[in-house]
């Protein structure tokens, strides 16, 4: 008879034949961008917690969901994961059609990141503040905000301070947050709501004002800011991340030690200096706190969606 206490023991051979073979990183995103860029950063340190290769594999398209899909399909030898983003929660309401249940087919492994995002304005808009900002929208219904496209956490974050505020804010979706920054610095566009990083260097130089954090706590490199939810809005807390996955059967035990990798990767000074400069900001949780995390996001943007009526597809 198989009990429950008996698993981890079976699990053992399977972990020790998973040693012998490379770990695949499938990561959802093109070479270069912001998830590549930081899975490439904890790759070297990975493999050495891991004391076995780890592989990272490019696999972008359809918001993430190609790389998903190879993923949710492979066998939970722990062998082949999937590293993704604050899509990963969005994508069951944009893509149509699915092979795979996001919610059932995987499980959370490891948040590497917490990446705080923005709300800035151009110079010369009127409101200094996050009260500001709101009476102007109030004012002149239709302010602008840029993100880096449908559905990013900037995106929801408009919409979500939009419903809760009872005003009209106006979406520009951008196919990137460097875009919407250029419109917001030249006076095209009325504020942004993208990462810390990418609008830091305008606030810092005086071509945007910074208004407000949309994570929970003050936090990142732009900490000074207060949060929107300190500013009137309790509870308001949209993060974006970056985090690992695994087939939904792979054993407790096979999560655990590559929980356990990848939070030795990002604590690494060195790699946890490299994330700071790129706007990340290194986590240090086990698995059932990013798997909570993933509950969290998924409430807060089907409520989003089923108060605001928004459409993401």
């Amino acid at each position: 008879m198989i009990t429950r206490r008996s698993l981890p023991l079976l699990a053992m051979p399977l972990i020790a034949q998973a040693q012998a073979r490379p770990v695949r990183v499938i990561v959802a995103f093109a070479p270069g961008g912001q998830s590549d860029t930081v899975m490439r950063l904890l790759q070297p340190k990975m493999a050495e917690a891991l004391g076995q290769p780890v592989v990272v594999e490019n696999r972008a398209g359809a918001g993430g969901a190609i790389a998903a899909a190879a993923v949710a399909g492979s066998a939970p030898d722990g062998l082949t994961l999937l590293f993704d983003s604050f899509g990963f929660v969005v994508q069951p309401l944009i893509q149509r059609g699915l092979s795979f249940d996001y919610e059932t087919a995987f499980a959370a492994v490891a948040q590497a990141t917490a990446l705080p995002y923005v709300l800035v304005t151009r110079s010369n808009f009127p409101g200094r503040d996050l009260a500001g900002y709101i009476a102007e929208a109030r004012a002149n219904p239709g302010v602008t905000f840029g993100s880096p496209g449908v559905g990013s956490t900037g995106h929801l974050a408009g919409v979500l301070l939009a419903h809760r505020a009872g005003v009209r804010l106006e979406h520009v979706p951008y196919r990137g947050g460097a875009d919407a920054a250029r419109d917001v610095a030249a006076g095209n566009l009325d504020s942004v709501i993208s990462t810390a990083n990418t609008l830091r260097p305008l606030v810092q130089d005086g071509r945007a004002r910074g208004i407000a954090l949309t994570s929970a706590t003050r936090r990142g490199s732009m900490a000074d800011l207060p949060t929107i939810a300190e500013s009137g809005f309790p509870g308001f807390d949209l993060t974006s991340w970056n985090g690992l996955f695994a087939p939904a059967a792979t054993p407790a035990p096979m999560i655990t030690r590559l929980s356990e990798a990848m939070r030795l990767a990002a604590q690494d000074p060195f790699v946890r200096e490299r994330l700071s400069v790129g706007g990340n900001e290194a986590v240090n949780e086990p698995a059932a706190a990013f798997a909570a995390r993933i509950v969290h996001d998924r409430q807060v943007v089907r409520q989003l969606v089923a108060e605001t009526g928004l459409r993401l597809d």
